[in-house]
């Protein structure tokens, strides 16, 4: 597993979901962090250390293919850095944070293989070929490739959805557009 920077990328194919969740809606799938190794900085250090049980999906449907394949599932809980550390840390500097504004927690990865966050960790660098059913491989996404996303909540029957982020993947315009 690799820490990521929080903030890797942000400003580059995001997408969101329709549905907005309240941390208080999340309140009942609030789980506790493990200890942090090394101790963070002090401004960084939080006492409540704690995230949320909330399953994660990302699947790939090839370009051609109505068939999207899932090739991590992880959870939330596997954060390295809580929200209030990251908003924190976003901060300390002096950058403002304003009512709507987003921010994204960055790769969030498991213990196990299939539960790593990224095509990069999934393929060891590009160098392990990721297979699908339909006999394509990946190490990374190809024109036309969709990546879907899906995360929910659920504990004792409630169950709390996030919605679905959908994009695809398309193909470089020519340098000539830009000459």
């Amino acid at each position: 597993m690799c820490i990521r920077d929080r903030f890797n990328a942000k400003n580059f194919s995001s997408v969101i979901s329709p549905w907005i969740v309240t941390v208080d809606a999340l309140e009942p799938f609030r789980v506790n962090l493990p200890t942090q190794d090394p101790e963070p900085l002090p401004y960084l250090r939080d006492p409540k250390l704690s995230s949320f049980d909330i399953n994660l999906e990302v699947l790939i449907q090839p370009a051609g293919s109505n068939k999207a394949e899932t090739i991590v599932q992880s959870n939330f809980r596997h954060l390295y850095w809580s929200i209030a550390q990251q908003l924190a840390h976003h901060t300390v500097t002096g950058c403002n944070m304003n009512p709507g504004d987003l921010l994204g927690t960055g790769t969030i990865s498991g213990p196990e293989k299939q539960s790593y966050g990224s095509l990069l960790e999934l393929s060891w660098g590009g160098k392990e070929s990721i297979k699908l059913s339909n006999g394509e491989e990946r190490t990374f996404l190809k024109d036309g490739d969709v990546v879907i996303m899906r995360g929910y909540a659920e504990k004792q029957g409630v169950r709390i959805g996030f919605g679905e982020c959908r994009s695809g993947v398309k193909p470089a315009l020519p340098l000539s557009e830009f000459q």
